[in-house]
């Protein structure tokens, strides 16, 4: 039997935010300004033949969360609604608002839920060095994955000290 041979010393740093980040609003803001302002100097790169920006989405999903509550605030139902986008979070998640006949089936009254909402997006980055590695944005964290130099978390950890939301 072979042996496994270790290819790198891939690395990973997380921070855990002192205040889930306010809304959806405020979170899209903070990953497009990655993407417009590339503020950890990410370089496009050439992988088979096909040009890719230096950072992009590599994934994403946005949770929605509803209560359903009958006269007495107590209650009846809940909907837990995952979306592709922050778009279709925001249309799915209007809708869900509105639709009486949803929540009269139900037996309540849809109360948005926004302390429970969640949100995520993976960044693929790739380094002037030549790695790729992840930023990953939740509510509640960010998080550094498949790194190897120092420089590259140092580069994201000030980008990140001068952003008020992820203190």
């Amino acid at each position: 039997m072979t042996d496994f041979i270790e290819t790198g010393s891939s690395k990973s740093a997380v921070r855990v935010l002192t205040n889930p980040i306010a809304d959806i609003g405020a979170f899209s803001a903070i990953v497009n300004a990655v993407l417009t302002e590339n503020p950890f100097e990410c370089t496009d790169y050439t992988a088979q033949g096909v040009v890719t920006a230096g950072v992009v989405k590599n994934r994403e999903y946005y949770t929605s969360k509803f209560l359903y509550e009958d006269d007495n605030a107590k209650t009846v139902g809940n909907i837990t609604l995952k979306s592709p986008t922050v778009e279709a979070f925001t249309q799915s998640a209007s809708r869900i608002a509105a639709d009486t006949a949803l929540a009269e089936n139900i037996g309540g009254d849809a109360v948005r839920d926004y302390d429970n909402d969640a949100f995520y997006c993976q960044l693929k980055c790739h380094d002037a060095n030549g790695e790729i590695y992840y930023v990953t944005f939740s509510r509640t964290k960010v998080r550094i994955s498949s790194f190897e130099s120092d420089a590259v978390l140092s580069k994201v950890e000030n980008w990140a000290d001068s952003i008020p939301a992820l203190a």
